[in-house]
């Protein structure tokens, strides 16, 4: 086969029910010259034996990641990678068939483009439909992202492509050292903003990052996605992820603390204010419960950095003399 022009990568951990679907979807492109990566990141479920059922496909290729860690995993796929563009897709989603040849053409177009993703539609699980309570705002946490049919240069890192529907030009990836191990999910924890701070470091850098409509994914919503306590957990890692985002960038101090604190007393205004709208009250509570997981990882990390400041003691316990 010709060397790959764009490298299509799925990271997984125990998506056995969505794998299949996914890995089929990217051997079904329409683009004549790519590789499928399927990095197994400490599974235990059927994964090996789902993409081993596939292996024989010329483009399809296995690699096994034993540290857990969606931005460990993404940094392993991207090693493994042969070509100049590497696409990643959600083990949970479906890309349509002109997925990757979007994303090629946009690369192609724009040499200084680091970062692009496309339009996310949602896939409902079977008999259920969205909640009430789900607003746009919380539906952006299943993926769900559409800012239109036209291409759409992101100036704004709140408005950057989705982790499921992401790629990204190796030289840009190469410069900044790849994902930050420090974010993106581990096992069930819902650490996130990895795809912000690329963001923010590509425009800091003066590339470019941009929305292409025709990259289009289809992402399924598990079931355990349409209960509240999921949003209210996903909120409680999106306050700890901001707070790591604002220490790698040199913002934190007694501020945050104000913030948290302005914030979580809007949020939680907002909820009484919009008490009839299921949607609107939701989405403002979870709002509220984001700060308390911001505020408790503040003062965590103040506690951290007091403690680093407090004299070291000697085996007798004395306060040890400055060298």
């Amino acid at each position: 086969m010709p060397d790959p022009q764009i490298s299509a990568v799925i990271c997984t951990h125990n998506r056995e029910q969505y794998l299949g679907a996914a890995i089929d979807s990217l051997l079904e492109q329409d683009f004549p010259h790519f590789e499928v990566i399927v990095v197994d990141n400490a599974s235990t479920d059927r994964t090996r034996e789902i993409v081993e059922a596939r292996l024989s496909h010329p483009r399809l290729q296995y690699i096994y990641e034993p540290v857990p860690g969606l931005s460990v995993a993404r940094n392993t796929g991207a090693k493994v990678a042969r070509s100049s563009i590497i696409a990643y897709l959600d083990d949970d989603a479906e890309a349509s068939p002109g997925w990757l040849s979007a994303l090629y053409r946009a690369y192609q177009s724009n040499e200084r483009l680091a970062i692009a993703g496309g339009k996310v539609t949602l896939l409902w699980p079977p008999n259920v439909t969205a909640p009430r309570w789900l607003s746009p705002g919380l539906a952006a946490n299943l993926g769900d992202y559409d800012l239109g049919d036209a291409i759409v240069q992101i100036q704004n890192p709140n408005l950057t492509p989705r982790g499921l529907n992401y790629s990204v030009r190796r030289t840009f990836l190469d410069q900044i050292g790849g994902f930050d191990i420090n974010l993106g999910r581990v096992g069930k924890n819902l650490l996130s903003n990895e795809e912000l701070y690329l963001t923010e470091q590509a425009l800091k850098r003066g590339w470019q990052v941009a929305y292409i409509p025709d990259a289009l994914v289809a992402h399924n919503v598990s079931l355990e996605r349409t209960k509240a306590a999921w949003f209210l957990n996903r909120g409680w890692w999106q306050g700890i992820s901001e707070h790591y985002r604002e220490k790698v960038s040199g913002r934190t101090g007694a501020g945050q603390l104000r913030r948290g604190g302005e914030r979580l007393v809007r949020g939680l205004y907002k909820s009484l204010k919009y008490f009839a709208d299921p949607a609107q009250r939701f989405d403002n509570f979870v709002y509220a419960y984001c700060q308390i997981g911001y505020l408790q990882a503040v003062i965590q990390g103040m506690l951290a950095t007091s403690d680093s400041k407090q004299p070291e003691l000697s085996a007798s316990g004395t306060k040890r003399p400055d060298s």
